[in-house]
């Protein structure tokens, strides 16, 4: 159970968005997906998301449920306040709080107390910037790479290695047809789960919001647990105070 709880919170949620079908290089995919999510104009407007849903956790045998609230703001500041209902293994309820000011990261669990959030699973959070990582990846000094053409269930898809200037690398798995990302794969070191993870994303139910492609449907697995999460609504240009991403108490 503690293992189980420690992975959890140590998952960071991030979604990047993704590209369409045959392109020649990387930066002509790259155009081609920021098309696809409803172009450059649409996607230099957003300033702030807010999305709340539900999530499932299944990990360790144990089927746990609860509510997701996924805060972000421009340029790379998110929050993900989780409370899980842990009736169903003898316990009440679970409250997970991560916060990155666009610096610093930490993760308040009320079984477990804080942790500051450090090494890649930070840089990892900071790399993800809002509305896309993709749209100045070159400015950042990230690159991109076209790893070649696979099929992902019975469709063909794009792969793309997107490596920061700093941190882990990620994989990008783009809809050949659509030029929506529908997976992304990404290494990261959590001690709180036992080293070094494999933290594979899936993508799906996009639906246009303020004219731009947005995902309803995350699916993560790692660190032997299953989380999905189900957005029921989901908001752009919300004013955010910067406080939200702050660690409580902070100056």
């Amino acid at each position: 159970m503690k293992r189980m709880l420690a992975a959890v919170a140590g998952v960071a949620l991030v979604v990047i968005l993704a590209p369409r079908a045959l392109a020649q290089t990387p930066d002509e995919i790259v155009e081609k997906h920021l098309a696809a999510m409803g172009g450059r104009a649409a996607l230099a407007k957003l300033t702030s998301q807010v999305a709340s849903g539900t999530i499932a956790i299944q990990a360790q045998g144990a089927d746990l449920g609860g509510t997701i609230e996924i805060s972000k703001k421009a340029p790379n500041k998110s929050r993900t306040l989780m409370r899980i209902d842990l009736s169903s293994v003898g316990g009440s309820e679970l409250v997970i709080d991560q916060r990155c000011d666009g610096k610093t990261a930490f993760a308040s669990n009320s079984l477990q107390g804080d942790r500051e959030i450090t090494g890649a699973q930070l840089q990892n959070m900071l790399n993800a910037s809002f509305p896309s990582s993709l749209l100045d990846y070159k400015e950042t000094g990230a690159k991109i790479e076209l790893l070649g053409r696979e099929t992902a269930g019975a469709k063909p898809v794009l792969v793309l290695q997107y490596t920061p200037a700093s941190g882990p690398a990620l994989k990008l798995y783009l809809d050949a047809a659509t030029y929506l990302v529908s997976r992304t794969v990404v290494k990261l070191s959590v001690p709180e789960a036992g080293g070094e993870i494999e933290q594979s994303t899936e993508v799906t139910d996009y639906r246009a919001i303020d004219g731009v492609q947005t995902p309803f449907s995350v699916s993560v697995t790692g660190a032997g647990q299953a989380i999905t999460i189900t957005l029921a609504k989901v908001e752009y240009n919300v004013a955010l105070d910067d406080a939200v991403f702050s660690r409580p108490g902070a100056k």
